[in-house]
């Protein structure tokens, strides 16, 4: 915890005490079922929750955005971002049933109403978005595959519309052919030894009617 407030010094007493649930909720979450790698569930804040809000140094999300959590596991990045931006909209999805239930009680125990999860796979899922994001669940080619005619057409925010991907190591092959992709460095936010090879890519997307 001492992560999150080290970074985000300005979160009001509603999120901190949010983000101060979250330990529990996993922890009881995952004497259930595996949601969380039992090696990390003892760093949840530093690998799963810091990393996720690694997106929100890149991009503040303005009130009233719509973002995509494609593949968002036990909720990440998705949940993290919710506490932190209350006022946008969030939608989690992801194939593994279990899972989704996991981040519904998650969502209903923090009080989060800007969120809504469900089982879906990521090229079923309807609407149109601002953002869309997640943490490693495929390579980018695919990923952006799932994922291209979802973006809205009205730019709001310092980035434009699209993807921001939460990945680590080297991703030259990966994006070689995405020339408009920008890769930031975590390790520029933030300074523990985890995040030196970690990334947040953005890849801007062109509306699709």
């Amino acid at each position: 915890m001492e992560e999150i407030l080290k970074y985000f010094p300005n979160l009001t007493e509603n999120q901190i005490e949010q983000f101060r649930k979250l330990e529990g909720l996993y922890l009881d979450w995952n004497a259930k079922i595996n949601v969380i790698s039992r090696k990390d569930i003892d760093q949840l804040y530093l690998k799963h929750v810091l990393h996720s809000l690694a997106i929100a140094k890149i991009q503040k999300f303005e009130p009233g955005t719509y973002v995509l959590d494609v593949g968002t596991g036990g909720g990440f990045p998705g949940i993290p971002l919710a506490i932190l931006f209350p006022e946008t909209r969030f939608y989690l999805i992801d194939v593994i049933l279990k899972k989704i239930n996991v981040v519904k009680s998650v969502a209903d125990a923090l009080g989060l109403k800007n969120v809504k999860a469900e089982q879906l796979r990521a090229e079923n899922a309807k609407g149109d978005y601002d953002f869309i994001v997640s943490r490693a669940v495929t390579n980018m080619p695919d990923f952006y595959s799932w994922v291209k005619d979802k973006i809205k057409k009205q730019n709001k925010h310092e980035l434009k519309n699209g993807i921001l991907y939460l990945k680590g190591g080297d991703l030259t092959e990966e994006l070689k052919d995405f020339p408009k992709a920008t890769e930031y460095a975590i390790a520029d936010f933030f300074d523990d030894e985890f995040f030196e090879t970690k990334k947040v890519v953005h890849l801007p997307l062109k509306f699709k009617a």
